[in-house]
């Protein structure tokens, strides 16, 4: 999930407090903003002309014809009608998208519509600590947030989330777009719960795939000492054993290229959150970790919690319970992670955090990173001027992004990946006026008369009708395959955290510390992994007992299976992997051509 930020500690409960009076003060943490009384309405209570302008001045290219845009704009100028003059307050992560929604998008919302939005930006982990704030407090901290779809699980189970289907069809009826067009809508599955209903409106996606430097791996001299020392041909990995060989490739044997020093691999290990979510962005369903199924596995999920088909209870994290967090598979994908960061990453790269390493990615000595987000294509396409080093003279991109490379236990059928689906929140503790107005911006921004536009400026797709316009067929040799990828039918195969997370904010928050023991040498991962799975199951029985005294998670809060000998699961069908004989099985590559040419076909 949350991959980007640091959490700070924030006093949360106390500032919601204070929300009563005072004006909004600027923090660097996750205290909300004052709630302003309704000002004065500005002298445009909504502006066609004021839409006009910006349809023509920065609403291009759409979608739709400006008519169109202009058709779609006039009902958010009706709709907004009765809260005009009012000033509310959203909530998301500092990513382009959202700085690009805050500082413009904002600004030409209260114009059309006279409705002030103060979009604050933080870090995800403020982001999610706020979220918990509002839901344990009911106290309305934001309007509105954009909050990744990993807590799809925790708001279907709370119910403190409004439930957007139900919304949409009742209260929130009058101020829900015509031409939302739910259906276009790439994550809109990643957003619908157990009960088949929307909880989350998506607002940017990205997904984690492979990214390499192509321009090395064309090396005609580079891909025959390869194919002599190991039998196959330098491609796009298929499987673990082929990256590790060309991560050893490239650090050890070729070292050098036009006499800079190179390295086969990328990652970070600072023992700080952004670790924890390294590892909880499907990182173990990636070494083979979890069920078959999608969007997400069952019975065992990415996270390795156990919950059985047709059940909305989970059962347990550990292996004694019928959980995979500290099993095999679990293990050796830290083992992995551990072992390629010490051996073919750069110097001091173990001691990075997730801030620190994108920018060494970008320094241009790195062959490939099996874990990259595409969030950041539009930092890795930019100019070599701007200290770019991984594009040429003319701008265009020396790498490409590709599928990610599979662990020994992965079989066909389970999920291939992470994507992130910050997607638009709201919570029942809102005041009704003031949920309908942050209601009318999320949907102002992820409207098709704007979503082209931002979509350029973030490269973070939401829309299959946005993917598919000829302003991306024409951009996308500059995008790395990023266009080529959104537009088949793998986009839905990666995907988030599911409904077997039981409350995001309190697991996801175990998980750093005890992969930061590994990094700092203090624990083995079977070590490491025993200890989070037993945490998790501690947390999860809590969770279970005000279950069944208050129906705090509606029911669907954790039913643990009671622990035995981890022999009676592990290698059971729809139970835990038992550990292989051979974790390293012979390499297999594919070229990037092949793989282009697939996202082409499918349809």
């Amino acid at each position: 999930m949350d991959r980007r930020p640091v959490l700070t500690t924030v006093a949360l409960a106390a500032t919601v407090v204070l929300m009563s009076c005072g004006k909004k003060e600027e923090a660097p943490t996750a205290a909300a903003p004052a709630q302003p009384a309704p000002a004065a309405a500005p002298a445009a209570q909504g502006s066609v002309d004021a839409a006009k302008r910006w349809i023509d001045s920065e609403f291009q290219p759409s979608v739709l014809s400006k008519e169109e845009q202009l058709k779609e704009m006039e009902w958010f100028i009706a709709a907004a009608k009765p809260f005009a003059g009012m000033e509310i307050n959203v909530l998301s992560e500092t990513i382009p998208t959202h700085e690009y929604e805050s500082k413009t998008l904002a600004k030409a919302f209260f114009e059309i519509t006279g409705i002030k939005v103060n979009h604050q930006l933080l870090g995800e982990g403020e982001v999610v600590q706020a979220v918990q704030t509002q839901m344990q407090t009911n106290r309305n901290l934001y309007d509105g947030y954009i909050n990744d779809s990993d807590l799809i699980g925790t708001h279907s189970r709370l119910q403190s989330a409004v439930n957007l289907t139900d919304w949409m069809a009742g209260e929130g009826k009058d101020v829900t777009n015509p031409g939302l067009d739910v259906k276009d809508f790439i994550g809109i599955s990643f957003t619908t719960g157990p009960d088949g209903k929307i909880w989350q409106l998506p607002d940017q996606q990205f997904a984690n795939l492979y990214w390499f430097r192509k321009d090395w791996f064309d090396k005609p001299e580079l891909k025959a000492k390869f194919k002599a020392k190991y039998g196959y041909d330098l491609g796009v990995p298929v499987n673990w054993s082929a990256y590790e060989d060309i991560a050893h490739f490239f650090s050890v044997d070729v070292k050098e290229i036009d006499g800079k020093r190179i390295y086969g691999h990328m990652d970070y290990g600072k023992r700080a959150p952004d670790l924890g979510w390294r590892m909880t962005d499907a990182w173990l369903s990636m070494a083979g970790a979890s069920s078959q199924g999608l969007p997400n596995g069952r019975p065992i999920d990415e996270w390795g919690i156990r919950m059985e088909k047709g059940s909305c209870n989970p059962a347990g994290a550990s292996v004694s319970r019928g959980g995979e967090t500290n099993g095999p598979a679990s293990v050796y994908a830290i083992a992995k992670w551990d072992e390629w960061l010490r051996k073919y990453a750069p110097p001091g790269a173990a001691d990075y955090d997730f801030y620190q390493s994108l920018p060494a990615l970008a320094q241009g000595n790195v062959a490939q990173q099996v874990f990259w987000y595409t969030a950041f294509t539009a930092s890795m396409v930019a100019p070599k001027k701007d200290g770019n080093n991984t594009v040429d003279d003319n701008g265009n991109p020396l790498w490409r992004m590709a599928p990610s490379p599979k662990g020994s236990y992965w079989v066909e059928g389970m999920k291939l990946g992470y994507q992130d689906a910050g997607s638009w929140t709201l919570f029942k503790s809102t005041p009704l006026d003031r949920r309908k107005a942050a209601w009318l911006y999320g949907q102002f921004v992820v409207s098709k008369t704007v979503d082209t536009k931002k979509s350029h400026v973030g490269l973070t797709f939401i829309r299959d009708s946005t993917v598919r316009h000829a302003s991306f067929t024409e951009r996308a040799p500059k995008l790395g395959g990023l266009v080529e990828f959104y537009r088949s039918p793998d986009r839905v195969l990666w995907t988030p955290t599911g409904i077997n997370v039981p409350d995001y904010p309190k697991l996801a928050q175990l998980w750093w510390q005890q992969i930061g023991d590994v990094n700092s040498g203090a624990f083995t991962p079977q070590k490491a992994m025993d200890r989070l799975a037993d945490e998790m199951d501690q947390v999860m029985a809590r969770m279970q007992e005000a279950d069944e005294k208050a129906k705090t998670y509606g029911g669907c809060g954790p039913r643990l299976n009671k622990p035995v000998d981890p022999k009676q699961w592990l290698g059971k069908p729809d139970g835990p992997k038992a550990k292989l004989a051979n974790e390293k099985p012979k390499g297999v590559t594919m070229p990037y051509e092949e793989i282009v040419k697939r996202w082409a076909s499918a349809k």
